[in-house]
């Protein structure tokens, strides 16, 4: 997936059906010339849904069809003739995609299931026809309802990935390249900041055809939650993902001080992200020998396990799968 395609905000226009006009015919045969009220109701107008579907990614198909619009429901005629309802519109998201209101901003609903269909607005109900209205003292009503008339609004759709795995660190932290090299994803990777524009997902093949999702996630910087640099638009994909793996280069100047840093952002964005299964990795340590990784192991946070990584030269990677599929199991 190339990064222009990566979508996951858009805002749409959806108007429902409005409902059928309910009939005020009166019944009329060769030999019966007063035989009272037969109009039929009118048709429900369409809904609009939204459907989740498994095999979608990303929002980039509304980028350009952004308006919604269910047909109306048909009018009653003779005969107690009900009329058509208006055929539903579907709008099919991935799987992770969340609804809000524009207006209010409030969450609606969220669509977590394949197929899961939920009405975003519902067509108008279509008009009685006159026959109901027919009572001992009113034999023949020459009235009957006008169908409702449908909703419409504007609404948010925002995707927050479904991945088991997050990674999470600086950017310039080796993110990518570990993507790139435990799956077989193909991000853009360079020797500078913000390589990564949009989130990355890779599966990650496991023992036995067994297999995980990772995403990569735009690094995050001091003051991401407050929405400097890239984070605060993608500190929302984290929220979904099982389990953090926090990726700090062992170039960095101080291990400990990055790694507090990436967890008070997280924190300030949503507290609830901390309760997250969490795992460190020290990247790039091809540089480094044993020695030098015994005097690193006492500057390095405590309460998280860690594991000395190098995805260029290949260390330590079958150890970190074997890490990540025992955490999520």
């Amino acid at each position: 997936m190339t990064e222009g395609n990566f979508v996951d905000y858009i805002k749409v226009y959806a108007s429902s059906g409005k409902g059928g006009r309910g009939s005020a015919h009166l019944h009329r045969e060769k030999y019966i010339t007063k035989g009272g009220p037969d109009g039929g109701d009118g048709g429900r107008g369409g809904h609009v849904i939204i459907r989740g579907d498994k095999n979608m990614w990303t929002l980039f198909h509304l980028k350009f069809k952004k308006h919604f619009r269910a047909e109306h429901g048909g009018d009653g005629s003779k005969s107690r003739s009900t009329g058509h309802d208006g055929a539903d519109t579907y709008v099919d998201v991935p799987l992770g995609t969340i609804v809000r209101d524009a207006e209010t901003n409030e969450i609606l609903f969220e669509i977590t299931k394949d197929q899961e269909e939920v009405i975003l607005v519902e067509g108008g109900k279509g008009g009685l026809g006159n026959w109901h209205f027919k009572s001992s003292t009113n034999q023949t009503p020459r009235y009957a309802q006008p169908g409702i008339d449908g909703k419409e609004g504007w609404f948010q759709i925002e995707l927050k990935i479904l991945a088991d795995v997050g990674l999470v660190g600086f950017p310039n932290a080796g993110k990518s390249t570990l993507l790139s090299v435990i799956t077989a994803a193909k991000p853009k990777i360079a020797d500078y900041a913000f390589t990564t524009l949009k989130p990355n997902l890779g599966i990650v093949e496991y023992r036995d055809f067994q297999s995980f999702v990772i995403a990569d996630i735009p690094g995050i910087i001091e003051g991401a939650a407050e929405g400097k640099g890239l984070g605060h638009r993608f500190l929302r994909h984290i929220e979904r993902n099982s389990t953090l793996l926090f990726l700090i280069p062992a170039d960095s100047d101080d291990i400990k001080k990055e790694y507090e840093i990436l967890l008070n952002e997280l924190k300030k964005h949503n507290p609830e992200l901390l309760d997250k299964q969490r795992f460190l990795c020290i990247s790039k340590s091809d540089m480094l020998d044993d020695e030098l990784k015994e005097e690193m192991v006492n500057e390095l946070p405590e309460g998280i396990e860690h594991l000395f990584i190098s995805s260029i030269a290949q260390q330590g990677l079958q150890e970190l799968k074997d890490k990540l599929w025992q955490m999520l199991n």
